[in-house]
């Protein structure tokens, strides 16, 4: 692959995707086009983009975008987000919207939907406390190829091995031949969508807690900061938000506030608290 092609590839994925790709990640660019290259019988991954130059085919940009995104997820990753969410957000919101019964999450860049089922699973386990609430889990991704499999809800042995309790496995899945598919009654708490983290989230509503692990680190600083004041603008004065371990929102915005106890968690902070 040429210099102006990695470049204009580069470019190309930013623009639909925000993600950024080094040139140290054009051996990855190469490996993952391959197999589009094949399928749509191009001799070779510069054809394939030479192709798109040409044609900027819908169909086959969003092949090569779902290509570049990175999807590893499993159940209850990194297990600290999943304490605080019931040890701190959710009485939080129990106290705090006691009188509305109401509550919203949006899983960003759910992957193949591990994190919003493990969620579900968390607020079946606490039973009564939510008894009578109107509770939504909105999970969405920038793959129509990877929602397609979280709304499937079949994982593979190795899957549910990976983070998931013995007994949370047997109260809420199915055997499905050599696999296991998650039961309706969590399955239907899950409401998947398609959408970019570039886009305006309005048409999704505004949400009392967000889960964005994993995603700024693909981004560059500017988009960072977008991505950010979209999450605020479609977030309650109180929301929280849950970032990776890895990530930071130092120099990106003061409308958070870092918990003092628990990594990667923030919570908005009262306008003149903000100002500050």
């Amino acid at each position: 692959m040429s210099v102006g092609d990695f470049e204009y590839f580069c470019d190309l994925i930013k623009d639909r995707s925000g993600i950024v790709l080094s040139p140290e990640k054009a051996y990855l660019v190469d490996n993952r086009l391959a197999p589009i290259a094949r399928q749509y019988e191009h001799a070779d991954v510069p054809e394939l983009l030479r192709a798109i130059r040409t044609s900027r085919d819908e169909k086959l940009l969003r092949e090569v975008t779902d290509a570049l995104t990175t999807n590893e997820s499993f159940f209850f990753r990194d297990k600290k987000p999943f304490d605080a969410f019931r040890e701190v957000m959710l009485p939080h919101i129990l106290e705090t919207r006691a009188s509305r019964r109401r509550l919203r999450i949006w899983c960003a860049a759910c992957s193949s939907g591990q994190e919003p089922y493990s969620l579900a699973m968390i607020l079946k386990d606490m039973g009564a406390a939510f008894d009578g609430w109107k509770i939504e889990i909105v999970a969405t991704d920038i793959s129509h190829a990877i929602l397609d499999r979280a709304k499937e809800g079949v994982f593979s042995q190795f899957e549910v091995q990976r983070g998931l309790p013995a007994k949370m496995l047997i109260q809420n899945f199915e055997k499905h031949g050599d696999n296991w598919g998650i039961k309706p009654d969590i399955k239907s708490k899950i409401d998947f969508r398609f959408f970019n983290l570039l886009d305006n989230p309005r048409s999704l509503g505004v949400f009392d807690i967000v889960f964005c692990r994993n995603v700024l680190i693909y981004f560059d600083q500017s988009t960072k900061q977008t991505v950010l004041e979209s999450i605020v603008s479609a977030s309650e004065k109180d929301a929280f938000l849950v970032l990776g371990a890895a990530e930071t929102m130092i120099g990106l915005t003061n409308a958070y506030e870092r918990h003092p106890d628990r990594q990667g968690l923030y919570q908005i902070q009262h306008p003149k608290e903000a100002a500050a």
